[in-house]
């Protein structure tokens, strides 16, 4: 009894936390249907018939380069997903599963990786992608990417592995099923909660970075959605109505994959949590 409420407990809170974090997102939306004057004049007010524009939304529509910008983002943010999820997954497997001479170093070195900021070598990645003759292509923002997400995708699902009981394991290997079948059939299907939680992890800062497509993909053919928006800012008047049409149109991505995976997310928050 006192486990279920316990668990009813933490739902509700992640319930009411994801309300309040959507609040933005529907305040930017809402100003995203007025004419300029209402969205500041009236900013919490929704839109009427005297301050409903779709004027925002023509502009970023009408530009032809709005498509290849949110395709690369899509692209890059899903390759990206997809090799931290397979890689670290692996890689997570071997470090749990496996001991080794140096196993313990490199989950300290992983660890480091999580503590220390991937921007603070960004100089060393820009002439690292500029001799590699990456520069201004989508797999140059992969790579960086992919690495950015390795070490908290390891770190999180060496967790889950080692929660999961090893005669499964022990099981499988008696009845002479291969190590890479024993991940795929046997380790993978029971990290769907862990993997959906570091998808949604994963997924929403490289989606939202500005940083790296302005360092290494700044070219128009390669501008991810966040830095094609920087064009409707100017030094001195920025288009409010094509700025926040263009984030409402950029987070409805992101809100898909948080629904798809949000009960999976929320079973891998709490499953720790009432033990």
């Amino acid at each position: 009894m006192q486990l279920k409420w316990r668990v009813g407990l933490i739902h509700s809170f992640l319930i009411a936390y994801s309300l309040i974090a959507v609040l933005p997102i529907l305040l930017v939306v809402m100003n995203s249907f007025k004419i300029r004057k209402a969205i500041f004049g009236t900013p919490l007010a929704l839109p009427s018939a005297e301050t409903f524009s779709l004027v925002g939304y023509v502009k970023v529509l009408g530009n032809a380069n709005i498509g290849i910008y949110f395709f690369n983002s899509l692209s890059v943010t899903l390759i990206s997903m997809a090799t931290v999820l397979l890689f670290g997954a692996m890689a997570a497997w071997a470090l749990a599963e496996y001991r080794f001479k140096g196993s313990n170093l490199l989950a300290l070195f992983l660890s480091i990786g999580i503590m220390v900021p991937i921007r603070l070598g960004s100089i060393s990645i820009l002439h690292m992608m500029v001799d590699l003759n990456l520069v201004n292509t989508r797999l140059a923002l992969i790579l960086v990417y992919t690495a950015q997400g390795l070490p908290m995708a390891i770190f999180i699902l060496s967790e889950f592995i080692s929660q999961i009981p090893r005669d499964l394991r022990d099981a499988a290997r008696c009845d002479g099923v291969p190590e890479i079948a024993i991940f795929f059939q046997v380790i993978a299907p029971l990290l769907r909660p862990a993997i959906a939680t570091v998808a949604v992890f994963t997924i929403v800062p490289i989606w939202n970075d500005l940083w790296f497509p302005l360092l290494l993909a700044p070219g128009n053919d390669t501008q991810t959605i966040t830095l094609g928006i920087q064009q409707f800012i100017g030094q001195y008047i920025t288009d409010w109505n094509s700025v926040l049409a263009a984030l409402s149109v950029a987070i409805i991505p992101v809100l898909v994959i948080y629904l798809i995976f949000s009960r999976q997310l929320i079973s891998g928050l709490t499953a720790g949590a009432v033990k």
